[in-house]
């Protein structure tokens, strides 16, 4: 008899292993969350609840039966956002000079990056919702760090974080990971260099990489400085950056030409937007 029950309780802790957990999903709109999506379908059918955060106005993120989606208002209207996106692609087709052309895509990338800012900001000021994220005691917080309102909320929430995306401007991931991304070895963007470069390509390399830094500046100080305001203390995005517990990359080097990599950064090739039948 006390062989079989300890057997028992041995099952019956084994099962309290297997149950499944509580994920807190913060996405980014767009072909990011259609991504995302089968990876949260693959969850649910696992067992998992899913928790979807998202704003009112959206392109694709839209309530589904097999998540909880809390919805929070956003100050713009599903045109502002539609025509804010579609001149921005229409932007990348226009032509000019060189300069008009910089110019042009500067003001619509900043006026898109300022409508993520303040869904982010409606977000993390929404008192009625932290509050219920705040009571839910989440297991993981499920987010893609492009945009890195989800990150701001897993340290508000002391809750680890698994991150899903496929790359970071300015290498950002590299940074906060503490990976070996060299100038010499690892090819920047635009400049059509293989991982095997000679002297002149390597200082091409370096020179295509310097206007990352004002980028970066330039795209992720506003979120720095919401972080800091919410959470109450100076933070950097690097900071906020090093909490993630897992990187999924969607990344193959098939595609992509071989580079270091940290333990925590998995490539998860073949998560794309839609699956489609294709003819013999």
């Amino acid at each position: 008899h006390l062989q079989v029950m300890a057997t028992l309780v041995l099952l019956l802790s084994v099962l309290g292993l297997a149950a499944g957990g509580k994920v807190l999903v913060v996405p980014v709109d767009g072909s990011h969350w259609l991504s995302m999506r089968e990876v949260l379908d693959g969850l649910w059918q696992k067992g998992h609840e899913i928790v979807v955060v998202a704003p009112e106005i959206s392109l694709h993120i839209k309530p589904m039966k097999n998540f909880v989606m809390k919805m929070y208002p956003v100050p713009f209207t599903q045109e502002e956002l539609d025509g804010n996106l579609q001149g921005f692609s229409q932007e990348i087709f226009k032509e000019g000079s060189f300069l008009e052309r910089v110019v042009k895509r500067y003001e619509r990338l900043k006026n898109t990056f300022a409508m993520y800012l303040s869904t982010c900001a409606h977000l993390l000021y929404n008192k009625e919702l932290v509050r219920y994220l705040e009571e839910s005691n989440f297991d993981a917080v499920f987010t893609d760090p492009l945009l890195p309102c989800g990150s701001i909320l897993a340290e508000h929430l002391s809750v680890p974080s698994v991150f899903f995306l496929q790359q970071m401007p300015c290498g950002l991931e590299f940074e906060a990971t503490q990976c070996p991304n060299p100038l010499s070895y690892v090819p920047r963007m635009f400049t059509e260099h293989t991982d095997q470069m000679n002297f002149l390509q390597r200082v091409k390399n370096l020179i295509f990489d310097i206007p990352n830094y004002f980028l970066c500046d330039f795209l992720f100080q506003p979120y720095t400085k919401l972080a800091s305001e919410f959470l109450q203390r100076d933070v950097t995005l690097p900071d906020l950056l090093r909490q993630a517990s897992i990187w999924l990359m969607k990344l193959d080097f098939v595609l992509h030409y071989p580079r270091p990599l940290m333990p925590n950064m998995i490539m998860v090739s073949g998560v794309n937007c839609a699956h489609r039948k294709l003819p013999q």
